[in-house]
């Protein structure tokens, strides 16, 4: 009885969620209004709804339930009371391959992210839609210095943790570090990929003396202040990183459209230990857009190092938030794709001679990366130094795209 309970719960959530916020919120909101649900209760809720939404766009002809109970046989790697329960046979195969279960559940594993036709360069969709039924890793980047402490702490805390990367530790997706490290000042969360989008800061592109300014490799000589302008700046994520790789050798401006998250931003910096910094609200789609922030009166500021971590559709970070993937509409990928036009348009004439421009989403999507890489080329006439993808969806980590620009 409470295992039809569990999935008469989760498709009662599923029935009035209409994606507007995320889902963790939603859920929060709904088992804080029903306080008949215990802690157990809730966390296997949760799973059935989660377990929902990561088909994505596949199997629209099954009931809700249906999708559930399916999900559930996908996402799960061990014995299920309730898939005991409900499905008996599918239980008694739980351990197979993924690709053994697909077969089983009859699923058209294309058709959890449909838009193939629309992906970047380098994308391979199957694989892409088999990582929705895994959830991806919680990655820390260790700040300067930091590093023996954060693993000491670790492990006298008994966690279990990989290095997949140079300052990157990666951890179990449920896992609490509040009472463990001190958070932004020991060590940032930030995807495994997203810590790889300023690599160009770290090193030299062959041909080239580093095009930050005068700014010469290894990154530890530089004397001066780089002025930096991250002109999406939401959290701060990327301003910290450029902070660390530059040694804080930095004059940081931030922006966002979001008087709020720039508040967010701020309790951040300051537990990261970032104090000298400017920032203001800014909506970088507007054509006339103005600031001088201490110019000197008539001109405009301008900036060495601008970083574009551009508002997008987020596709390279749906298995995460796989109910953005069931929600999506493909018209939002063009939509998207002109918000990203105009913000670089407004961003790129505040860049230095000689000054490098670094364009950065989180999506998949060949409109949200090349093409706007060519629109910069086109319009703008800057140098591509580098552009990449970087793939997660073999890493349990999101996946990124990025390209360095320099103005000559």
């Amino acid at each position: 009885m409470r295992q039809y309970s569990y999935l008469n719960s989760a498709k009662k959530i599923i029935d009035v969620y209409d994606g507007r916020e995320p889902l963790s919120i939603f859920l929060k909101k709904q088992f804080a209004a029903n306080k008949k649900y215990g802690s157990k209760d809730r966390k296997k809720v949760t799973a059935l709804c989660y377990a929902f939404y990561r088909l994505g766009k596949a199997m629209p002809g099954l009931s809700i339930e249906e999708k559930i109970i399916t999900g559930t046989f996908l996402c799960e790697h061990s014995s299920s009371e309730f898939l005991d329960f409900h499905k008996p046979e599918w239980n008694a195969v739980i351990e197979k391959p993924l690709s053994g279960k697909i077969d089983i559940a009859g699923a058209d594993i294309g058709e959890v992210f449909p838009w193939k036709n629309e992906l970047s360069v380098g994308i391979d969709q199957h694989s892409l839609c088999v990582s929705f039924f895994t959830q991806p890793d919680l990655f820390l980047r260790v700040r300067p210095g930091k590093k023996n402490d954060v693993f000491k702490k670790l492990q006298d805390a008994g966690l279990h943790y990989d290095t997949p990367d140079e300052d990157c530790i990666s951890l179990r997706n449920n896992t609490k570090l509040d009472d463990i490290i001190e958070l932004n000042k020991d060590a940032v969360v930030q995807d495994r990929n997203s810590q790889q989008v300023l690599n160009v800061l770290k090193y030299p592109v062959s041909g080239i003396r580093h095009p930050v300014s005068s700014i010469q490799h290894p990154v530890s000589s530089i004397q001066h202040p780089v002025s930096v302008w991250d002109c999406c700046a939401a959290s701060g994520g990327k301003s910290l990183l450029a902070y660390d790789i530059l040694n804080g050798k930095i004059a940081l401006t931030v922006s966002d459209i979001r008087e709020n998250i720039l508040s967010n931003l701020k309790k951040r910096f300051s537990a990261a230990g970032i104090k000298n910094y400017k920032s203001f609200v800014a909506d970088l789609q507007t054509p006339d857009l103005k600031f001088t922030l201490g110019a000197a009166e008539g001109q405009t500021s301008s900036f060495q190092l601008i970083i574009c971590d551009a508002p997008c559709t987020g596709s390279g970070t749906w298995s995460r938030t796989p109910e953005q993937l069931y929600f999506f509409k493909e018209e939002m990928i063009a939509a998207y794709a002109g918000t990203q036009q105009k913000i670089v348009s407004n961003a790129i004439p505040h860049l230095e001679k000689g000054g490098m421009f670094i364009y950065i989403t989180c999506s998949v999507f060949k409109k949200e990366n090349e093409a706007v890489v060519n629109f910069i080329k086109e319009k703008f006439h800057l140098r591509l130094l580098q552009m990449e993808l970087l793939k997660g969806y073999d890493k349990k980590a999101d996946s990124m795209f990025t390209a360095a620009f320099i103005k000559e």
